[in-house]
């Protein structure tokens, strides 16, 4: 039985669904802060709970004999962990610690850990390998990079085995009834300004690629979906003490201006011309995932395109406007 923290949240809920479909037994736990009842696959159990309350872990632990966990739920918008840096830590680090505690307790030994690409910060590279170097930018990338420390120290120490996912730009959904209902990334973003009847915003055109705009590496929910299923599947048959950390994207760039022409695409408003305003600070010219580690140890590469994510996404909007 694997539980899933965060199970009722936008990826979560994504994670579960694949999780079943690939035959695996799951229990679902939230404390349904930003997560839905209504996201929770038919069937799974739910516990509400907070990661920072270990009795409660402890019991859904036990009842469910849970014997593996993914960790999704945590806090993730890099501006507010900027004005909260103590609840971030709290919330992500001294979360994952009380998880670990009590799945050491009870002698839970696989975990499946949501981390990020905020770990790299500004990398100045082409492609970013999972050895480039962690310099995060904020204190969510810093929370997540503690958390994967954290992970590794109790794989020395206790032979956890492991594997830190970190995920790069995230998008799209397996169904409307799925779609994030956050407007924090830039498809939602965009899709908010046209529903006020404002152009979109591109933030900086003087960057040094080809098009003067950010470029990023794109990933459909779906397939970190499918990458949470894999790593499971391989810790089931790992060596105690294995400790994994895999870069989860397409390995292909997308600009920011790219990105915002197949949104009024899909949208339907061509004719719509992008606003260009100045640089967000803490904006790095280009961040693009080197796949390979991931499809070598996992067998796991991406299945979905950019206009898989950007229909999905608009389809799940329109959906939250009706």
């Amino acid at each position: 039985m694997w539980m899933i923290t965060g199970g009722a949240g936008f990826i979560g809920a994504h994670v579960a669904r694949a999780m079943t479909e690939g035959g695996r037994q799951v229990v679902v736990y939230d404390d349904l802060s930003t997560g839905s009842r209504d996201r929770v696959p038919e069937g799974v159990p739910l516990v509400v709970g907070s990661v920072l309350d270990g009795p409660r872990l402890d019991a859904a632990i036990r009842e469910h004999g849970v014997t593996g966990v993914v960790h999704v739920a945590g806090k993730k918008q890099v501006g507010e962990s900027v004005e909260r840096p103590l609840y971030y830590y709290r919330e992500n680090v001294a979360g994952l610690q009380t998880l670990l505690e009590t799945m050491t307790a009870n002698g839970v030994d696989r975990l499946v850990f949501s981390s990020s690409a905020a770990v790299y910060g500004m990398p100045d590279v082409d492609l970013v390998t999972e050895t480039t170097d962690c310099r995060p930018l904020s204190p969510y990338g810093e929370s997540k990079l503690v958390g994967e420390w954290l992970i590794n120290a109790a794989a020395r120490a206790h032979g956890l085995r492991s594997a830190s996912l970190r995920y790069f730009n995230v998008a799209g959904c397996a169904g409307p009834e799925l779609a994030d209902t956050g407007v924090f990334n830039l498809i939602p973003m965009v899709f908010e300004r046209l529903e006020a009847d404002k152009a979109p915003r591109i933030f900086g055109d003087d960057y040094a690629t080809p098009d003067g705009t950010c470029v990023r590496d794109y990933i459909h929910v779906e397939d970190i979906a499918a990458a949470h299923l894999a790593a499971a599947v391989r810790l089931e048959a790992a060596e105690e003490g294995t400790a994994l950390t895999l870069n989860v994207g397409r390995g292909e760039g997308s600009s920011v201006r790219e990105m915002v022409d197949r949104i009024l695409k899909v949208a339907d408003q061509q004719g719509v011309v992008p606003e260009v305003t100045d640089r967000r600070p803490g904006d790095a010219a280009r961040v693009v995932a080197s796949a390979d580690r991931i499809r070598e140890e996992l067998g796991w590469s991406a299945r979905y395109g950019l206009d898989d994510m950007i229909e999905s996404a608009w389809q799940g909007w329109c959906r939250r406007r009706a």
